[in-house]
């Protein structure tokens, strides 16, 4: 509540030097190399208290206030309504704004340039949504401590419960005098020389393009530390189990949807983990060996390494395997992140010099529902965006197949199907014969990034948007009688081609490097794709499949209400080898 900063900083405007008079030399190359180029004017803050500031005086600490905190999501609502907030932003940022109504080509300038002034943090607890993660800019005193790979100052988000209110501490790291410059790192943490480089591209402008772009698997270590961080124990290895013809199977269950739809005669409930002869949790199982050593003869819905396809990151590192440097062409461009940042860095800057389109998607590695998902052809973005929590980039799909909803016009939409897994080795997949379809609910163009309704397809978890719902029996003629080239049966062949050859590289190397043949697991996946307009080598337009993403123990809500003996099959496939009548396709 006191504000005395100004009793020991001052800020100062550093003025321009004019191209035609004879400058100092070194004085313009400073100007060149600094950290908010742009037509707005630099600023400094400095100490000019005549003491200076020393590390061991306790009262050496100060906060400062957080002038904007939003999520990504909601920052050009926030920008639009909020009166006074695209005046103060746009002072803040050197940005010309003199309305008095906010204007969008204000509004896009601030979008773009507060890369270079935010910073993140998330709480720790809360729902999925309370936890993604939220970005602040500092007041105009905070954002004008500039960048130095040696900082005079160490700031860092501070949340004060008793206000409920987040603040940033800024503290010395040595001994100032009056005069002496406050910096700070905007690279803290990171010490290898390539990566600051990239970290401090949204300030420091430079080129990677002497980087590989290459993205070759990660190493056999990686896919060891990936076993070890998730606490799972590989299992032994033993003989599949036998079981008497007509046997009826004891299912222990969490699920709901399991509880309520399965009703074959040959699986009984019980509510003894103990006495189970199927396990079919929700949550994730991890310990197989003492499973293994104990009930070898137990049968469950999960696999060891399985998250090698339902996490973000390990899908791109496996479907390597098939396809080369650029990885399969069922798989759309991806990058890792926290350890590919170079990399992608170069791959970005080479396609922007070729003109080519570079809009891609930033990604969580393990959320689902698009949460904290951000689209944008700005790479500070990206680069900001590693950020608030570990993430993938893959290329965002610029020419979708679309569909035509009367009401809106060519929107895009996915496709989700349930893929049953009976066993790696030999490898046994099936598809369930019905699919489910998403819709988003505008138009699709390549704008308005931020647009959910445009560019997303999950609808039924926003509170008060539209969901449209065709089943795949309505959605097959009238898909027909959009693209007549294109019979159904024909691209649906190409999709079941791509889920052979992701669960082919999937189980293609031992556990941990591939998905653990663990003769008692059985498990169904829900995979999401999108089509895509791509070109064969003799020039025909195709519809190429692009598979998003792989999900564990997907919600079977629709399935059920629409196909009562969904639960029936997929017992029925995976645990009695059974398939007759069974609404399944095998795959493999």
């Amino acid at each position: 509540q006191v504000f005395d900063a100004g009793d020991y900083f001052g800020i100062m405007q550093i003025e321009e030097v004019d191209e035609e008079e004879e400058g100092d030399e070194e004085m313009e190359e400073e100007l060149k190399k600094k950290p908010n180029p742009g037509s707005g004017p630099c600023f400094k803050v400095i100490v000019t208290n005549e003491n200076g500031l020393q590390v061991s005086n306790p009262s050496s600490i100060f906060l400062v206030d957080h002038a904007w905190t939003y999520r990504v999501e909601h920052a050009r609502q926030q920008l639009l309504r909020v009166p006074g907030l695209l005046h103060r932003m746009a002072n803040l940022m050197g940005i010309d704004f003199h309305g008095e109504v906010p204007d969008e080509g204000s509004v896009e300038e601030v979008l773009q340039e507060m890369w270079k002034y935010n910073q993140t943090y998330q709480l720790s607890q809360g729902t999925a949504e309370e936890k993604v993660p939220v970005w602040y800019i500092m007041d105009e005193f905070g954002s004008r401590i500039q960048h130095s790979d040696q900082p005079s100052f160490a700031a860092a988000p501070l949340f004060y419960t008793p206000q409920q209110i987040a603040y940033s501490v800024l503290w010395p790291l040595r001994d100032l005098e009056t005069g002496d410059e406050v910096t700070r790192d905007y690279a803290y943490g990171e010490t290898d020389h390539l990566i600051r480089k990239c970290v401090l591209l949204p300030w420091v402008p430079a080129e990677v393009l002497d980087v590989s772009w290459f993205t070759p698997e990660p190493s056999e270590e990686h896919y060891q530390a990936i076993l070890a961080e998730n606490k799972e124990k590989l299992p032994l290895t033993v003989n599949p189990p036998v079981y008497d013809k007509g046997k009826v199977f004891k299912v222990f269950t969490d699920i709901q949807q399991v509880l309520h739809n399965l009703t074959h005669p040959r699986f009984v409930f019980t509510d003894k983990e103990e006495e189970a002869d199927i396990l079919y949790n929700f949550s994730h199982f991890k310990d197989f060996r003492k499973l293994s050593e104990e009930r070898p003869e137990v049968m469950l819905n999960q696999f060891p390494c399985e998250n090698l396809l339902t996490v973000k990151d390990c899908l791109a590192s496996i479907s390597r395997r098939a396809g080369g440097p650029e990885g399969p062409t069922w798989l759309p461009r991806t990058f890792n992140l926290q350890t590919e940042l170079p990399q992608f860095i170069s791959y970005f800057q080479q396609r922007d010099r070729r003109g080519e389109d570079n809009h891609w998607i930033c990604k969580p590695w393990n959320l689902a529902r698009s949460l904290d998902t951000h689209i944008t052809n700005n790479l500070h973005n990206i680069i900001r965006l590693r950020e608030s929590s570990p993430k993938v980039v893959c290329k965002y799909i610029e020419n979708p197949v679309l569909f035509h909803r009367e009401d809106v016009g060519m929107v895009k939409f996915d496709i989700r199907y349930v893929v049953l897994l009976r066993s790696v080795s030999p490898l046994r997949l099936y598809a369930y014969d019905v699919f489910w379809l998403r819709f988003s609910n505008r138009a699709f163009s390549l704008d308005d990034l931020d647009d959910y309704e445009k560019h997303f397809t999950v609808m039924n978890y926003a509170p008060g948007v539209a969901l449209k719902q065709v089943h795949c029996e309505e959605f097959i003629p009238l898909f027909e009688k959009q693209y007549p080239e294109h019979p159904w049966t024909a691209v649906q062949v190409n999709i079941f081609k791509a889920f052979a050859e992701l669960f082919q590289v999937a189980s293609a190397k031992p556990a941990p490097l591939g998905i653990c043949s663990y003769p008692s697991s059985r498990a169904i996946y829900a995979i999401d794709l999108m089509l895509k307009w791509d070109t064969s080598q003799d020039g025909v337009r195709t519809m190429q499949p692009q598979i998003l993403e792989v999900n564990f123990n997907p919600d079977c809500d629709r399935a059920c209400k629409y196909h009562p003996t969904f639960f029936n099959d997929v017992f029925s496939t995976l645990f009695l080898d059974e398939t007759d009548g069974c609404h399944v396709t095998r795959i493999v």
